[in-house]
């Protein structure tokens, strides 16, 4: 099957490797213009020109940004302009015994897992209805 997104914008949060990188070269694939999103500007860098190289003529870019902060959010939301798709590819977890995550490692993980997805969706969702 073949869905064609010519026209419409993708940000994939956390689309360095992996699976985010994987959707966001698919969405690329089928037209779109996509924003990719990672912490560390060398692995976006990196990741984007990785990208185009599997999809040459492709309109890519991104925000070196953590998604974590609302920093991070507003800087892919300047980056990015208006969005059609939005892709929440974020997730962290530590692997350690229970008794030993503390407080702010769940605060951590929560402001990453679920924040970061609620402020993009925050922004945009209301323009996608």
């Amino acid at each position: 099957m073949q869905i064609e997104f010519k026209g419409k914008t993708a940000i994939v949060m956390g689309s360095t490797s992996g699976i985010g990188f994987a959707i966001g070269l698919g969405l690329v694939r089928s037209d779109a213009r996509v924003i990719l999103n990672g912490r560390k500007e060398a692995r976006l860098n990196e990741a984007v020109a990785r990208m185009r190289a599997l999809a040459p003529g492709a309109e890519i870019s991104g925000p070196a940004a953590d998604l974590a902060t609302t920093k991070g959010v507003d800087a892919c939301i300047s980056a990015a302009g208006s969005a059609d798709i939005v892709v929440n590819n974020l997730g962290a977890f530590k692997p350690k015994p229970f008794g030993e995550i503390t407080d702010a490692d769940w605060l951590r993980f929560f402001e990453t897992n679920v924040l970061s997805g609620i402020r993009l969706s925050r922004h945009y969702l209301l323009a996608m209805i």
